[in-house]
């Protein structure tokens, strides 16, 4: 399983985190519970939700970016969080994302709120391969 870290002295109004994956998938789920955190206690959310989630793009970069964007926009415009993710990744352009979510609607009576991100950036957005696995860095305005 990989590990993602949040880097306080990288962003002073925004959230830095460097996310590392055993390959793609486990990557793009690691990146996926790191931004649910940083929404969310996740101890906090029932998963009684599931969505799937389909995405393309040119580049596994862009690819990275706009599945981290939309789960961003599924807090932003249905008030969904989702903690946990089964994530399959294809390298080949155009890249190719599917996931599947878990989680719920924010409930405000239940559910302990951290931070209220508004978008992933490119600044000193990075992935890359590592040590036979990925690495990937990324700065989140909140």
């Amino acid at each position: 399983m990989g590990r993602y870290v949040f880097l306080d002295s990288i962003a002073v109004a925004d959230c830095a985190m460097e996310v590392e994956g055993e390959d793609l998938d486990d990557l793009f789920a690691t990146a996926a519970r790191a931004v649910a955190e940083l929404m969310v206690d996740p101890t906090t959310v029932r998963c009684s939700i599931e969505r799937d989630v389909q995405l393309a793009a040119p580049s596994l970069d862009l690819l990275l970016f706009d599945w981290l964007s939309e789960l961003i926009f599924l807090k932003d415009s249905e008030q969904l969080v989702f903690p946990d993710v089964e994530v399959r990744v294809s390298g080949e352009a155009p890249c190719r994302l599917a996931a599947r979510l878990r989680g719920e609607a924010l409930d405000r009576t239940r559910t302990t709120l951290r931070a209220d991100p508004k978008a992933v950036t490119f600044h000193l957005f990075a992935l890359e391969p590592r040590d036979g696995g990925w690495r990937a860095r990324v700065v989140i305005d909140i």
